[in-house]
């Protein structure tokens, strides 16, 4: 991807670094071929020649890049788990998932992790963002999942002949657990996504209390991951789910639902981020019946957001890493409104704007094993920024408002937000 030449000035906002340290007010910072040589008070910035472009932040807020650490690039108005594999051919899907990565930035998340793609797509849709081909988030990359046979994941019954293929990889056992990942490997992918445990939406075969991996298998595919270099990652809602993954070596855990203190003590003796992604639970209870849940399954959603949330409070207050985003693109919880989850987080789950957006960034660049690039804006770091009209720390929901975006930056070049829309598009090898 590339870096803007010369340097930039952005000015007369307040600075949330990202750190975790107290907004600085009457902020500047400075960016420099696409890094950040100053970010403080404006009364310290370096002086700027005539040639510094200006970005006016309007009394606003200057923030780093938000970072959607659980992103379903290839999910697009699911309204039930079928619609996860069979829904779409794969060439449609990887055009579905090119407009959700440019929608991911232009709602202000200039990197994402990837928590499972559709066809290993999000390892080409990376090559493209990369190649500024398309606008997207820096990506790191996950592709086909991998669950047990009969786990949440195994819904296509036999008589279809169809297997799950484009989603997931079905296992029995250790053996077919490292083979697998070794599939991942030649594919490129960076994030092995498992499921080890099931959820609210299959209430009666694998709900969030059932286990859907052997611990065997979830070391097999640790050890094997690890041997690549590729990091591990699970959808952990029961305890015990929890607690294999976090034994068998996992890197994050994905949701951490049921969180007791022996699995939290697990969590924090080895600094494994969580992200609860509990915008989606909450969503699927409001908005359930409109899209026809059953009473059962909006039950399990409320179970679910109930325990997530104290969960996710808890790590926190015990000094764990929560990084935040997940599950966008059902039909009741669609791409575009990624920010409602900070907002939730800081008006039900407890967390302070700055606690909240912290996770949101460095917290997030760190799960991404980028935060000596990202997260914060520190001099030396990539000028991925965001740029708000408005007080994000008093009003956390602006954030979910792409229209107050003045600019969003990555590598020092404006991608979205207001000023973008007097740059030309541009495709590389084209006019």
């Amino acid at each position: 991807m590339k870096t803007a030449a010369g340097s930039t000035l952005i000015f007369n906002g307040q600075l949330v670094d990202g750190t975790g340290a107290a907004a600085v007010p009457h902020a500047a910072v400075l960016l420099q071929e696409g890094y950040i040589r100053y970010a403080g008070p404006a009364a310290g910035c370096p002086p700027v020649d005539g040639q510094c472009e200006r970005i006016d932040a309007r009394g606003g807020t200057i923030l780093p890049g938000l970072v959607e650490a659980h992103f379903h690039a290839t999910y697009f108005n699911v309204a039930e788990l079928q619609d996860l594999d069979i829904k779409y051919p794969v060439e449609y899907v990887t055009l579905l998932a090119s407009v959700n990565c440019r929608l991911l930035l232009e709602c202000g998340y200039t990197s994402a992790r990837s928590g499972g793609c559709l066809f290993n797509c999000d390892h080409w849709l990376r090559e493209a963002i990369e190649s500024d081909l398309i606008q997207g988030p820096r990506l790191a990359t996950s592709g086909r999942e991998i669950c047990s046979a009969g786990g949440l994941m195994d819904w296509n019954p036999g008589f279809r002949k169809i297997g799950m293929e484009g989603l997931v990889f079905i296992i029995n056992g250790v053996d077919e657990a490292r083979a697998a990942v070794r599939s991942l490997v030649k594919d490129g992918v960076q994030w092995v996504k498992t499921y080890p445990t099931g959820d609210a939406a299959a209430p009666d075969t694998n709900d969030h209390h059932t286990l859907c991996m052997t611990f065997e298998e979830m070391h097999a595919v640790v050890q094997t991951a690890h041997n690549h270099g590729m990091k591990v990652t699970g959808h952990c809602r029961a305890t015990q789910g929890i607690k294999n993954a976090l034994r068998a070596g996992y890197d994050t855990i994905e949701h951490g639902t049921f969180m007791d203190d022996e699995a939290l003590d697990l969590l924090l003796a080895r600094n494994v981020p969580c992200v609860p992604a509990l915008y989606f639970e909450k969503a699927s209870v409001l908005r359930g019946p409109e899209f026809g849940l059953s009473q059962a399954v909006i039950d399990g959603h409320q179970e679910t957001l109930e325990g997530g949330t104290a969960s996710a409070l808890k790590i926190l207050r015990a000094g764990g890493r929560i990084g935040l985003g997940g599950d966008y693109g059902f039909g009741w919880n669609p791409h575009g409104d990624y920010a409602r989850e900070i907002t939730f987080f800081v008006r039900e789950v407890g967390f302070s704007p700055l606690e909240a957006l912290t996770c949101a960034t460095k917290t997030g660049a760190e799960i991404l094993q980028r935060g000596d690039e990202l997260g914060t804006l520190q001099p030396g770091k990539l000028a991925d920024v965001l740029v708000v009209d408005g007080d994000v720390l008093k009003d956390i929901s602006i954030l979910e408002d792409r229209s107050r975006f003045i600019a969003v930056l990555q590598g020092g070049i404006i991608k979205a937000g207001q000023l973008a829309q007097r740059i030309p598009a541009h495709v590389p090898g084209i006019g």
